[in-house]
């Protein structure tokens, strides 16, 4: 519904130029052009907000009224491209024909961010040295800045694609700008806000609270060992070489020494790390043998001794004295005199898992990560005892994954660029197209991310102009060989790789490099052109998916595509059958975001659908479930379990079929949309499910509401802390606010996990998307420290209660929350400032820390002192009274007088600092 009274739109036009012949640009460049988005005002009707775009002309040569248009994307659509319907798209455009401009969709399929910027007759040229500021009504909001069009590159008469750089302005203080609707009542942080929500005060550790995750039991004495690295041995048993490989590399990248493995029982000294197995351990004391347990004894005279029940368990037991040994030795170890000792606390640690399925997903389809980023990844995945890594590696936006006999899907699907009609890649997706580099057909980009960020060095802790100018690698796959390596290198962690290949929507990737193939070969082998074909050519049925597109489902009625499937898992599975350890497990089949926006709309106008026995006269939902079960027998026959989101059993079928054993992954718990308890319902039906709700699970969402922060926001905002107190078997209680700072109401439809479902709950998954994943920095700062949170949650027996409040009026789970911003501030993050990959094979460059997110500091001004503090408890917070000049470390309160501008930050251990922020009297 249309609001009926709306602000009226001021529309600011340039100063009127003399005519020119319209295609004189034999002068004009890319490089000529500047451009600056704003965002103006969301209070100007429902669901759509005001920006200009303003175009500064730097060349000698006027933009005239033809002859040049402007390509962008944009995941907040220009509302011009909205149907004549709709009377929000009729205001768009009206508004864009009084500026003598119009926005359409770009390419010609007319699907997906792509949309084009061109002037009008009657458009008032741009002169050398003038701007013009153009008022554009988009769709939704733009909370963020990375919210913002990007990817620009200006086409000018018949000449090649020229990159066009953009600024972001957005005032966090503003309203209009960051006031979604007129219910959104969040506030944009603050330093005054962080400051009342860091009252956690310093605590000293027990051994117990300065590991992540923390383990079920501790004891320790006051005794230490002293670990002398030139002469520690490894004694391993037989099965656990790899294990004892792996802490060999670990320890060399610490200390100097050789470590050397024995094989054989020998003296028990202290300098000794024993390595072996109980396949009795019981570490819980419930008369059953722990998989994955441990126990870890660290003993002053007889060495360091990691009993697993099995070669998991022993892994973990790694995992934790790693986490042992002191940051100092961590910080040392990447200078020129590194420690020859570790000093160890006395110790007897037992541990176990809460959920057999701890696991991470990685989304590099939609913006493409190099083999080096990935298995740096899954090494710190590692580190923190998470044992799932699936990989979502074909998406609308790109498939990453080489597949023999089908070259087509890298060799068309894994590149996008500038080419309206896909004859060569696919068409430009979120600005990101080949990175800075050439051959996506747009030229003078930026040679590097500094060039992009408009000359100022990245510092990658917050949002950065460069990743709305062609930051991010939209070319790019793996290899066979390169996937198996990536295998190895999991299982060698023991992490089970879990691929993703959604469909049946999310897959214009596959379509688009299937009709590539199609044309490659219709018109000298027909068969073949036609063997993976996804689509019927003459279906007609319309539908508009959540990220706007129009053209990215196959067709179920084909056997060609059935075909598609069956080769693609075919392959995948060789893969795994080539790499001795790799577990073949799941595989996840998708299933989700197909579009409910009308009875029968997704196939019903095809041709083929008709035209086949099998599908003819079905329903959409009918369809779909034909399609599934039939994908599943494939997945199957393979070897491979069908995971799937939860999609396949809340919203795309019947629901009147029985799919099997399916394990679904559970993402949509937002509040207020009505699917809250859907995975407490199929876990009490029997379904074995992972639970990976988006409002504390998601680590693409932003960690809170200012323009600067990176991510998304359409299930709201979610940081370390949300991540921490997550309840997996009472979500319920994490519904406080909603996306808007509304409170939750208890809605009388949910549904409470049984006993039966609690046991079908077999674990949790954080996710990463990749909109917004530019950058392997970018990754670094949205995963960590989020996923210390979440493999807190997903590794801990002990989930803290919401009751009773101790003295001070704080809950069992505000008491560990504080604990735990001390356990990160003074030993987890200061460790990732230096950790580096346990590089067995000398698989990736020598590299050492994470680029983790730095938590902005609190501050007030009260009485003419200036009071600071920071989330992690042992961080430094900095001051500065002249706007940034100067730097100064916060002890106290500080004296300000009324013409200080103060400032605050946060450094790191290792002097990397947070985004500064001006604290207001």
């Amino acid at each position: 519904m249309i609001k009926s009274t709306v602000k009226p739109i001021s529309l600011a036009i340039g100063l009127v130029c003399a005519a020119v012949a319209p295609n004189a640009f034999a002068a004009l460049s890319g490089s000529d052009i500047k451009l600056d988005w704003h965002v103006i005002d969301h209070g100007i009707g429902e669901n759509i907000f005001l920006g200009s775009l303003t175009i500064h002309n730097n060349g000698i040569e006027p933009l005239t009224d033809s002859g040049w248009a402007l390509y962008f994307n944009s995941v907040r659509p220009p509302a011009s491209v909205l149907p004549a319907s709709d009377a929000n798209g009729e205001r768009a455009r009206a508004a864009l024909a009084l500026q003598n401009v119009s926005i359409d969709n770009a390419d010609s399929a007319k699907s997906g961010d792509y949309f084009v910027l061109k002037p009008t007759a009657g458009f008032n040229a741009i002169s050398p040295g003038e701007s013009r500021k153009i008022e554009i009504i988009a769709q939704y909001w733009q909370m963020l800045k990375n919210d913002s069009p990007g990817g620009f590159h200006l086409v000018v008469g018949n000449q090649a694609p020229q990159a066009v750089l953009i600024d972001v302005h957005m005032d966090p203080n503003d309203p209009k700008q960051t006031t979604q609707t007129a219910t959104d009542i969040k506030p944009v942080q603050t330093p005054q806000i962080r400051y009342l929500e860091n009252q956690q005060q310093f605590e000293a550790l027990a051994v117990k609270n300065r590991l992540v995750p923390q383990p079920l039991t501790v004891q320790t004495s006051d005794a230490h060992l002293n670990l002398l690295s030139h002469q520690v041995q490894i004694v391993s048993e037989n099965d656990l070489l790899q294990e004892a490989q792996y802490l060999q590399a670990a320890l060399k990248d610490l200390m100097p020494g050789q470590f050397a493995i024995h094989q054989q029982t020998t003296t028990a000294s202290s300098n000794q790390i024993r390595l072996q197995l109980d396949p009795s351990l019981n570490v819980d004391s419930d008369s059953a043998p722990d998989n994955e347990g441990y126990m870890l004894i660290i003993d002053p005279f007889n060495g360091i001794t990691i009993t697993g029940k099995d070669a998991a368990g022993v892994f973990y037991g790694i995992q934790t004295l790693r986490q042992l040994i002191p940051k100092e030795v961590y910080a040392a170890s990447v200078t020129a005199t590194p420690y020859q000792h570790a000093t160890l606390p006395a110790t007897i640690i037992k541990d176990a898992p809460r959920f057999e399925y701890r696991g991470m997903m990685l989304d590099v389809a939609r913006n493409f990560q190099s083999k080096e980023t990935v298995l740096k990844l899954i090494d710190l995945l590692a580190l923190y005892k998470i044992n799932q890594f699936e990989m979502n590696v074909a998406n609308d936006e790109g498939w990453r994954l080489e597949i023999p006999g089908i070259p087509e899907l890298t060799e068309f699907g894994a590149k996008r660029g500038f080419d309206l009609n896909e004859h060569t890649m696919l068409h430009a997706f979120m600005g990101a197209s080949n990175g800075f580099l050439p051959g996506d057909g747009i030229e003078n980009k930026p040679a590097n991310s500094t060039e992009a960020n408009l000359g100022k060095i990245p510092n990658f802790q917050g949002f950065e102009v460069a990743q709305q100018n062609f930051l991010g690698q939209g070319w790019g796959y793996y290899t066979v060989d390169d996937f198996k390596e990536i295998l190895q290198y999991a299982a060698d962690r023991h992490i089970n790789v879990i691929l993703e290949y959604d469909f049946p929507a999310h897959a214009r990737a596959a379509i688009k490099a299937m009709e590539y193939r199609y044309n490659k070969y219709k018109d000298t082998d027909l068969t073949e052109a036609q063997r993976y074909r996804l689509i019927d050519p003459l279906d007609t049925s319309k539908y508009y998916t959540p990220q706007f597109y129009t053209d990215n489902f196959i067709n179920p009625a084909l056997p060609s595509a059935f075909a598609f499937l069956d080769k693609i898992i075919s392959e995948t599975k060789a893969m795994y059958d080539a790499v001795p350890n790799a577990q073949v497990t799941r595989l996840h089949g998708g299933g989700d975001e197909l579009p409910h926006l009308g009875p029968n709309e997704w196939w019903a106008q095809s041709p083929a659908v008709q035209q086949n026995p099998e599908t003819a006269g079905k329903t959409d939902a009918q369809l779909f479930d034909f399609f599934f079960m039939k994908w599943k027998t494939i997945v199957n026959k393979h070897g491979f379990e069908m995971a799937t989101w939860g999609d396949v059993l809340s919203h795309n079928g019947t629901g009147n079929i029985d799919y099997g054993q399916i394990y679904p992954i559970f993402w949509n718990n937002v509040w207020g949309w009505g699917n809250e308890h859907q995975a407490y319902k199929f876990a009490n039906q029997g379904y074995k499910v992972v639970l990976s709700h988006a409002t504390n699970l998601y680590l693409d969402l932003a960690y809170n509401k200012h323009p600067d922060e990176i991510g998304y926001h359409w299930a709201g905002y979610t940081d370390t802390k949300k991540a921490f107190e997550y309840r997996p078997f009472n979500i319920y209680a994490n519904a406080d606010l909603d996306k808007l700072g509304n409170p939750i109401p208890w809605n009388p439809n949910w549904v409470d996990l049984n006993d039966t479902g609690k046991k079908n709950v077999v674990g949790i998954q954080a996710q990463l998307f990749a909109e917004n994943q530019k950058s392997p920095e970018i990754l670094d700062y949205m995963v960590f420290p989020k996923l210390l949170g979440a493999a807190e949650r997903a590794w801990v027996q002990d989930m803290p209660a919401l009751t009773p409040l101790n003295q001070d009026g704080v809950s069992p789970i505000d008491a560990a929350w504080h604990t735990f911003t001390n356990t990160l501030g003074q030993y987890a993050l200061p460790l990732l400032n230096y950790v580096k990959p346990v590089d067995i094979q000398n698989q990736i460059t020598d590299v050492a820390g994470v680029n983790f997110r730095i938590p902005l500091a609190g501050a007030k001004i009260e009485q003419g002192k200036l009071f600071a503090n920071t989330r992690f408890i042992g961080m430094q917070v900095e001051y500065s009274l002249d706007e940034g000049l100067t730097w100064l470390p916060y002890y106290q309160p500080v004296d300000i007088a009324p013409t200080d501008k103060a400032m605050v930050r946060t450094k790191n251990h290792a002097g990397k600092t947070s985004r500064a922020d001006y604290v207001m009297p």
